[in-house]
């Protein structure tokens, strides 16, 4: 299922594509937004994989919030002016659609996005990671290698992630969306809007929390009720 939001400050708009959304089986409506730093939020609270955004809007315009994400998800500009097209095309935006909208056009227009994000999500699940054992981040104005199994959990902090080891923590700008892409499933998994566990670190659930070990003492990490039932089937999996 393709998680989509809209962004867009007309209710008009907003709307038509709501409607039009609700006839593809594959697309579900995140949320509406009526500006870039609801849009901002959304991007941070879900896994976001489509948005349709509009150009013009008040305070921060579509094409200018586009340009301050770092990993933006697959983009369909939405607008009444064609003037911005090619600066559109430039951003990577798989299309482009002029207002009024038909729905011909719009299915057009969602059928090469779905396109995109397949391929995305096939490159990601195909791109070697499993056969590492190791990343680099950037901390401190260096590369700094962490190793998949000196890390026990990952803490999200704004635009920042904290990777806390059993000695010491590595502090770097990045989501928490970005990296969790990058790094392999099996090992680790996302269990609260702001944590990432790695799985084999686990000692325990005990209710609503993970337990791992920390400089020696028990931590307890919560588990976010979107993430409670992935995390369960694994562990059920593994139950005798």
């Amino acid at each position: 299922m393709i998680k989509a939001i809209i962004v867009d400050d007309e209710p008009l708009a907003q709307d038509v594509l709501e409607t039009y959304i609700s006839k593809m089986p594959d697309i579900t409506l995140v949320k509406k937004c009526e500006n870039a730093f609801e849009a901002n939020e959304a991007l941070k609270d879900g896994d976001i994989d489509l948005m349709f955004l509009d150009i013009q809007m008040p305070q921060l315009t579509g094409i200018e919030f586009l340009k301050s994400l770092s990993n933006p998800p697959v983009v369909i500009f939405t607008t009444a002016y064609p003037d911005y097209a090619v600066e559109g095309f430039e951003l990577d935006a798989v299309d482009y659609l002029l207002k009024p909208i038909s729905l011909e056009r719009f299915m057009k227009a969602v059928n090469k996005a779905t396109k995109t994000i397949e391929a995305k999500k096939g490159d990601s699940q195909s791109d070697g990671s499993e056969d590492k054992e190791y990343f680099f981040v950037k901390a401190d104005k260096k590369l700094i290698k962490c190793n998949y199994n000196d890390i026990i959990y990952i803490e999200g902090l704004k635009d920042y992630v904290i990777i806390r080891q059993d000695t010491s923590r590595i502090i770097t700008l990045q989501t928490m969306k970005s990296l969790e892409a990058k790094l392999p499933s099996e090992i680790f998994m996302r269990i609260h809007r702001s944590y990432i566990v790695n799985l084999q670190k686990i000692k325990a659930i005990v209710g609503n929390m993970v337990e791992v070990t920390e400089k020696g003492q028990a931590k307890h990490i919560p588990i976010g009720k979107n993430y409670r039932d992935d995390l369960l089937t694994i562990v059920n999996n593994s139950r005798l």
